[in-house]
């Protein structure tokens, strides 16, 4: 599933293919991506006349800032946008196609089927679920140390688990908190209230710089990410312990270990996360 770098970097594509261009017609090839409304139709008709003025993120979610409306976008596995020509072919999997007055067609195409689509009056998306029980941007000034100590000092849970929670901070997936674990030093089937004040304060450094280098990097191209100008991320070449069971470890030569904590895949170095 697409995390925080993944999605930022599609939403900086996109920003560049659509932003400026008005929606002319909507098709719906498989009604159950459409969450908000529930009528079809009406999501539809909303939709004709509205401007892209903005792509904006929020977490994992993409955020498509029209008129009247905000357009909440989630990928989950195997969502994918892209601009095309209307003569352009298109297979099943294209289930919807954003038509503007341009002929130019922003289509979403998704293999598994789970990505969604809500859409809200502007102004209210931030009270409604989706986006309604989302903790703090990791790049925001409300994720400190202080406020990661006060969420995780009462919880049992192991801290890998604990970080996979969106409402304690958005945007960590299976792939970053394994990497930024590892940078830590924390192994991830510790109890997330059990760690230090110097591990609560290393554990925030590098969430943070590994989803900055992450960015930067266009984020990890892991089975089939592209960007939705069909480019590949390139962090997954300097991923550390996802992906790499059984690989020597580039800190200690160790070899790493992949066991399973809260039902996710987990990746470690039983020397250096001890």
């Amino acid at each position: 599933m697409p995390e925080l770098p993944e999605v930022e970097t599609v939403r900086r594509t996109l920003i560049q293919l659509v932003k400026g261009k008005t929606i002319k017609e909507v098709t719906i090839h498989w009604p159950r991506i459409i969450k908000k409304p529930e009528e079809i139709d009406q999501f539809k008709d909303a939709l004709i006349g509205q401007t892209i003025h903005d792509v904006k993120r929020r977490g994992k979610f993409l955020k498509f800032i029209l008129n009247d409306y905000v357009l909440v976008s989630h990928l989950r596995m195997e969502g994918r946008y892209g601009l095309y020509k209307p003569e352009e072919p298109f297979d099943q999997h294209t289930h919807v196609i954003f038509k503007f007055n341009d002929l130019t067609e922003l289509r979403y195409r998704d293999v598994r089927k789970f990505g969604t689509m809500h859409l809200f009056k502007k102004g209210e998306e931030e009270q409604h679920l989706p986006l309604a029980q989302l903790g703090p941007e990791p790049f925001s000034p409300q994720f400190t140390v202080d406020y990661l100590i006060e969420r995780l000092a009462k919880t049992m849970r192991k801290i890998k688990t604990a970080l996979l929670d969106q409402s304690l901070v958005v945007g960590l997936g299976n792939i970053y908190v394994d990497e930024a674990l590892f940078r830590a030093g924390i192994n991830p089937e510790r109890t997330a209230s059990q760690l230090s004040q110097q591990e609560y304060e290393r554990l925030h450094m590098e969430i943070v710089k590994t989803l900055q280098e992450a960015v930067a990097q266009g984020g990890s191209t892991i089975r089939s990410y592209v960007n939705t100008q069909g480019e590949i991320g390139m962090f997954q070449l300097q991923l550390n312990v996802y992906g790499r069971t059984n690989e020597p470890c580039k800190k200690c030569g160790e070899v790493l270990t992949k066991t399973v904590v809260g039902g996710r895949g987990t990746h470690y170095c039983e020397k250096c996360q001890k």
